[in-house]
């Protein structure tokens, strides 16, 4: 059960009430696509610097272990050895990402396995049996991810078939959650709203989706290539058409700036791979922007990644000694860079939920923003 606690403007203040525990958005999902973040980051870790939620992938978990293997471990949450929510996407995004491995068809989709080319099908039933044996607490709905450069026919046609899949998913979870053998009785199911960068197609399906009383409902389709002016601007037309009692969940975004936008206009879940892709590559974020520890002028500074931070990297060690690793090619320094990057974005979303909380959010993004803007000139 979802509860808004308080709104400034579009910006929403909730709980999200599961069988895992409360999650107070808005909120950052830490990305663990096999079961794991990258970067030699444990679920201990998760828990220390303040994870809410952990992000599980569908098709990669189908493909290894296997679904059956996790169910057979008790689920994702034994298997992690995390005991607070866990969502688990559904595969949808490989139809999008897999383009050269793939066919769309209305019973679902074929694909031939990044890993090692065996064939698998997957449609709206195969995707919710395969999240309930993960068990995780919220499954998102199988659905196709159009290209946000696609021809108007063929996204009509697609979030047409979207919608189609949608109904067999909430028919298939309502099912499944009844089994005597269900791991997670009390699974959430999220829409998906798609309809790449064409307004009308957006808004639409938004009230199509919106009457289904599920859950929570996803925004997909974005960050895959439009600008951040077109991606804004979909927000804005069309998440005013999606349940405000309900959790509304931007997927892949995005960028500190971009969530600071999009909790502007009213989306309460993010999830995005920048924080530890990023940190595997050296590239950290800080209030003042993001810093590339490879730079030469960190090798004698003795500071923190950023004064005041209280995450495992900065309470202990220099950027110096951080970038002395990387360059050694040591997993201890990309292990650092990750373990920061989820700990800022942890605390700059309890840092929002502070502003929403006191009803200053507008000053509080502006600041932030300007602070971003202000640095990245500087670097």
């Amino acid at each position: 059960m979802y509860k808004l606690l308080k709104r400034d403007g579009k910006a929403k203040r909730g709980e999200l009430h599961t069988v895992h525990g409360v999650i107070q958005t808005p909120v950052f999902m830490n990305v663990g696509t096999a079961a794991a973040i990258k970067g030699a980051v444990s679920t201990m870790d998760l828990q220390e610097i303040g994870t809410q939620v952990e992000l599980s992938n569908t098709y990669h978990l189908h493909v290894r272990p296997g679904d059956e293997v996790v169910k057979k471990m008790g689920g994702l949450h034994k298997f992690m050895v995390w005991d607070k929510p866990i969502l688990t996407d559904s595969g949808g995004f490989q139809v999008f990402s897999l383009a050269g491995l793939r066919k769309i068809k209305e019973e679902g989709v074929y694909f031939h396995s990044h890993v090692d080319g065996r064939k698998i099908f997957m449609g709206p039933e195969e995707s919710m049996k395969i999240q309930s044996n993960l068990a995780s607490t919220i499954a998102m709905a199988f659905d196709e991810c159009p290209s946000s450069v696609a021809e108007r026919s063929y996204v009509q046609a697609s979030v047409e078939r979207t919608t189609r899949w949608l109904a067999r998913c909430k028919a298939k979870m309502d099912w499944l959650n009844e089994q005597p053998d269900t791991l997670n009785p009390h699974q959430m199911l999220f829409g998906i709203n798609q309809g790449a960068i064409f307004d009308d197609i957006r808004v639409e399906h938004a009230k199509e989706i919106a009457s289904l009383g599920l859950d929570g409902y996803a925004v997909g389709g974005l960050a895959v290539g439009e600008s951040h002016e077109e991606m804004y601007h979909i927000l804005d037309v069309t998440v005013p058409h999606l349940p405000v009692d309900k959790p509304t969940y931007l997927m892949g975004v995005g960028t500190p700036a971009n969530i600071l936008e999009a909790v502007d206009r009213g989306v309460d879940f993010f999830d995005c791979v920048y924080p530890s892709r990023n940190g595997r590559h050296g590239h950290v974020y800080t209030n003042q922007g993001k810093l590339n520890l490879f730079n030469a002028k960190y090798e004698l500074d003795s500071h923190p990644i950023e004064e005041g931070c209280q995450c495992p990297a900065c309470r202990h060690y220099s950027r110096a000694y951080i970038r002395h690793l990387l360059k050694a090619k040591e997993m201890l320094g990309m292990r650092l860079c990750v373990l920061h990057n989820l700990y800022f974005y942890n605390h700059l979303m309890e840092e929002i939920r502070d502003a929403i909380d006191a009803g200053e959010y507008q000053s509080f993004k502006k600041a932030k923003l300007d602070g971003f803007q202000a640095a990245d000139k500087k670097e």
